[in-house]
């Protein structure tokens, strides 16, 4: 007789995977975390196949024991996972063609910065064919609290990713940085993009507009590095940029 549908989905089952595959599902719904003895009520099984399987997952670094050690959460180790190298290569691909049409129209480079362990690093970059440019290396890395592209990933950054990013800092100040900075951060949530001076380099001002996920987190942000161009009748349009990144970002977005 020809197998059922539940028969086919259970001729190869792993009881231990599903386990942690369930416990994954479970906590994926609760930003707070739960108690082992929670999981264990809402798994229906046994304390003991709960512990050892929380044990290996917080081994691995799915999850972790909050502060107090009576909870347990998800890691963004799964979101990490999900975001290596063949989605960067894939967001790349169809980013490049976009930020080299917008380099050609607005005479201005532009980079394409995605959140990293802490920080941010470009992952693409895009020039204009003209004989004067200022653009930002593929592979640098930024600060997320001083930079332009940083500054809105952080802006848009999911809670989960918050907290990691905050575990990552550890005691370093920065945490009290991004505290003083919710004001900052909240205009830019706000009005869906950032202008503002260059940190690093006078004269120079940063245009960043997110990419952003269905939740209306950034997957990444692409940063147009705007410097006053003389030899350009108008000298270049900041809001005229503005629009134009909106328009990229958009059709890259997932929302």
């Amino acid at each position: 007789m020809a197998a059922q549908p539940d028969d086919k989905l259970d001729r190869y089952r792993a009881p231990a995977l599903d386990k942690g595959l369930d416990i994954l599902e479970l906590l994926a719904d609760e930003p707070k975390g739960l108690t082992r003895a929670e999981i264990v009520k809402a798994m229906g099984r046994s304390p003991s196949e709960i512990y050892r399987m929380l044990e290996r997952l917080v081994a691995r670094n799915y999850v972790a024991r909050s502060a107090e050690g009576d909870r347990y959460e998800l890691t963004m180790k799964l979101f990490l996972l999900a975001h290596r190298h063949p989605p960067v290569r894939r967001l790349v691909a169809q980013a490049l063609p976009l930020m080299d049409e917008f380099a050609r129209q607005s005479h201005q480079s532009c980079h394409l910065v995605v959140q990293r362990q802490g920080g941010a690093v470009v992952i693409a970059q895009s020039s204009p064919p003209d004989v004067w440019e200022f653009h930002v290396r593929v592979g640098a890395e930024l600060d997320l609290l001083s930079t332009g592209s940083g500054i809105v990933l952080t802006a848009f950054q999911a809670p989960l990713q918050r907290e990691e990013t905050l575990a990552l800092w550890g005691n370093s100040g920065q945490a009290e940085k991004l505290a003083s900075m919710e004001p900052q951060l909240q205009q830019v949530r706000d009005q869906g993009y950032r202008i503002g001076a260059s940190q690093q380099l006078l004269g120079v001002q940063d245009i960043t507009v997110p990419i952003l996920a269905p939740g209306g987190d950034a997957i990444a942000v692409i940063t147009c590095a705007f410097a006053q161009r003389l030899d350009l009748p108008d000298g270049g349009n900041r809001m005229a940029i503005v629009e134009r990144l909106q328009a990229l970002c958009a059709r890259l977005s997932l929302s």
